[in-house]
């Protein structure tokens, strides 16, 4: 009898076993974010009205309907005039930059903000096991990671990736490697530090498509550290949830709407083409087609699918009814690239004003600082005091190639840090964002001006 009862007990006991291995397993995948360092230039770099405008006129190219087209942008940009500029571009050395130039503007943000991720944190340079630096415009032998590691004297066992050309949505993609790291080693801390290479690639030709790269850019970095040591979850900010990455690198107009290339003159930069609009709009519908199902409550999608069933798209769009993202999201965190990509998704979405607040206030304050704005938005949600226990975050992001990586965060405790918005928060969010540009210099705009030809 004994003999049988154990035969019956042990299929059970071994697949409460391999439960148990799974979830033991899964708890040590967990990819958790301890602490973020976002970069503060010195005043003196700031992009003033003044500055901008000098900047402008500096290169002789320029003709009355290049300088009306970039004061029509940047009137428009949203962004505002605390923004940050490359040191050599302020110096006026954006026509012959250098590759000291480069690593100068690269030691100072990435050490900087290294510096005060390993004093904050109270982790070690040696304790890190994995370090991940994303640049795209800049690839250097040896590479930015052999840099960190000879500057912090890091491990001769760490694991360093050195991430190009990937965009403004590299974060999200290093993220997807740390986790993907995290699933086969225990125990590991992660370091990643996401900035761009401004300074050496400021645009000095007059093509419209790649001056518009000079009008949304700014000096920014920033510095993650992440851990799947269980130990530390109580140090833990947020957790990541879930993650995907969508790639449209195979249709040929969206691979080439955002292009580092050379234009007809001969002068390099960054090109940004008119399909850019419908490339975004449809990597997000493809990301999301995946992603929804994943992050949205149930109830929410099958209230969705018995009223689509019902009514057509446009009906929906036009009494609300479309599908309610906020029903399992408290927050957004939209890559502050511009204002059209802010409002565009945030119709797509259906968002109020407070849900873009956070973007919209970044761009005006920081500027798009390429691969690091996330985490200007995010300490922003911070520094407001938004971020609560539990609260979930989606986090949207865009980038050359094409791509679109979103994911999903999770709160582990109420966040108040002011970050790098210390000194500036209690001004946002501003009453009326009002660009200098247009008062100070509308007559650019004079009709009498119409013949007039700047070589």
């Amino acid at each position: 009898m004994e003999l049988l009862t154990a035969l019956y007990l042990f299929p059970v006991l071994y697949i409460a076993y391999l439960l148990c291995k799974r979830v033991i397993k899964k708890r040590d995948q967990c990819c958790y974010m301890l602490h973020y360092e976002c970069f503060k230039p010195p005043e003196d770099r700031k992009l003033s009205t003044e500055s901008c405008a000098s900047i402008v006129f500096r290169n002789k190219r320029l003709r009355i309907e290049e300088f009306r087209y970039l004061l029509k942008t940047m009137v428009s940009s949203g962004i505002g005039e605390s923004t940050y500029c490359p040191k050599n571009v302020l110096e006026g050395r954006e026509a012959s930059p250098t590759l000291t130039d480069s690593l100068e503007e690269m030691d100072e943000i990435i050490f900087a903000t290294l510096d005060k991720l390993f004093d904050k944190s109270g982790i070690s340079p040696t304790d890190v096991d994995i370090l991940i630096v994303n640049v795209s415009l800049l690839a250097t032998i040896p590479s930015l990671t052999s840099r960190v590691v000879n500057r912090y004297k890091m491990r001769h066992d760490i694991k360093t990736f050195n991430v190009t050309g990937m965009g403004c949505s590299a974060s999200l993609i290093a993220i997807d490697m740390v986790q993907q790291l995290f699933k086969v080693h225990k125990n590991m801390n992660a370091i990643i530090v996401s900035t761009e290479s401004m300074g050496t690639n400021w645009y000095t030709g007059r093509d419209r498509s790649f001056m518009l790269s000079n009008c949304l850019f700014r000096t920014g970095g920033c510095s993650m550290l992440f851990s799947n040591n269980r130990h530390l979850k109580h140090r833990a900010i947020i957790k990541l949830n879930y993650l995907l990455r969508t790639h449209l690198g195979a249709d040929d107009a969206a691979y080439k709407c955002c292009f580092q290339k050379e234009d007809d003159e001969g002068y390099p930069g960054f090109c940004l083409t008119r399909h850019l609009p419908k490339a975004a709009a449809q990597a997000l519908t493809e990301n999301l087609k995946v992603l929804v199902p994943r992050i949205i409550p149930l109830w929410e999608l099958i209230r969705y699918f018995i009223v689509s069933s019902c009514w057509t798209k446009g009906e929906l769009e036009k009494a609300g009814k479309g599908l309610n993202f906020k029903a399992g999201i408290q927050h957004f965190c939209i890559h502050p690239g511009g204002r059209a990509v802010i409002d565009s998704t945030g119709k797509g979405l259906q968002l109020s004003d407070y849900d873009l607040e956070p973007a919209r206030m970044t761009l005006h304050r920081w500027g798009n600082t390429s691969a690091a704005g996330f985490w200007y938005v995010l300490g922003y949600m911070e520094a407001k005091k938004r971020l609560k226990k539990g609260d979930k975050i989606l986090m949207i992001s865009l980038g050359a190639g094409f791509k679109c990586n979103n994911c999903l965060w999770e709160v582990m405790r109420d966040l108040k840090d002011r970050n790098a918005w210390d000194d500036c928060i209690d001004e946002y969010p501003a009453e009326k964002i009002v660009n200098p540009f247009m008062a100070r210099y509308s007559w650019i705009n004079d009709e009498v001006l119409s013949f007039v030809r700047l070589n």
